[in-house]
């Protein structure tokens, strides 16, 4: 769950994030474990999603990296083939006994974008595709809870209510990317419902009918986040002071920053097909504004 626009570079790929990671509002002594989970799944991300590699590469080297994961929870990782990402995790492990299976789960959700893609396979429904986000969204928020000792199941809900309408909103925000890439995440069911043809959606061409169901689906991503609302009250309850706040005051970033991207998108009459919205400084200003008072 992170919160602003910010470019990241690592190993030659330039990635551009909308919610950054390890803010200023996390406290000092989580940065570590927060930076290491991340470079963990961006690591598995470009494995799966970078470069020329065939499905068969991919799939073989997100092998061998669930394979350094397993080892590193239980052993040294100074021998493993990703030492820099796994050296930092071994400590964020043993410091905080993260979940391991919520790490692998991760890796599971990149295996299964390597093979839709390679299948040239699309989603079926909303419902498919929140299966998806259960492993390649909400392991993140229940990891970062988990630091912070809060493992109750109306918070892990709404935790997972949040991270699957941030990835949704990823989703609808970056057609222009990911069809391109073969990586199809527009439900059948929603483009049937609006007569919309995959040759539609792949040509990357806006009309209006692609307009309807784009509009369709951020409005389904709204009633997700809408469910974890809730969130940054709990949290507040559970931990006192000032910690609780700053996590509070994250998580309603975290909710504005993806509700402030559907506003863009609707700005744009929902054409994201030909461009993708961007979040400017000044955005954020507005997210925290809203943050601080909503």
């Amino acid at each position: 769950m992170q919160n602003n626009a910010v470019h990241l570079a690592t190993h030659g790929v330039e990635h551009y994030e909308n919610f950054p990671v390890a803010s200023w509002l996390t406290p000092a002594r989580l940065r570590p474990a927060i930076v290491a989970i991340y470079w963990f799944a961006r690591t598995a991300d470009d494995i799966a999603d970078e470069g020329e590699a065939t499905a068969e590469q991919r799939l073989a080297d997100l092998a061998a990296f669930r394979a350094d994961l397993l080892i590193c929870s239980n052993s040294d990782a100074a021998s493993l083939r990703w030492p820099h990402v796994f050296a930092p995790l071994r400590q964020a492990i043993l410091a905080h006994a993260l979940p391991v299976p919520l790490l692998d789960a991760l890796l599971q959700a990149f295996e299964q974008d390597v093979r839709y893609t390679a299948a040239g396979r699309w989603y079926e429904s909303n419902t498919e595709l929140l299966d998806y986000c259960s492993r390649s969204a909400n392991p993140v928020g229940r990891l970062l809870l988990h630091l912070y000792g809060v493992t109750g199941p109306r918070e892990l809900s709404a935790s997972d209510a949040i991270c699957s309408a941030l990835q949704l909103i990823n989703f609808w925000q970056d057609p222009s990317k990911d069809i391109p890439r073969g990586r199809y995440y527009f439900p059948l069911n929603a483009m049937a419902a609006n007569q919309v043809l995959p040759a539609d959606l792949i040509a990357g061409k806006d009309n209006e009918n692609t307009i309807k169901m784009i509009a369709a689906c951020a409005d389904f991503a709204v009633a997700i986040m809408q469910k974890g609302f809730e969130l940054p009250i709990q949290v507040r309850q559970q931990i006192k002071g000032f910690d609780g706040w700053r996590l509070s005051l994250e998580l309603r970033c975290v909710i504005h920053g993806g509700l402030r991207i559907l506003e863009k998108i609707k700005a744009m009459d929902y054409r994201t097909l030909s461009a993708r919205p961007k979040i400017t400084a000044w955005d954020g200003i507005v997210i925290l504004w809203r943050a601080l008072w909503h």
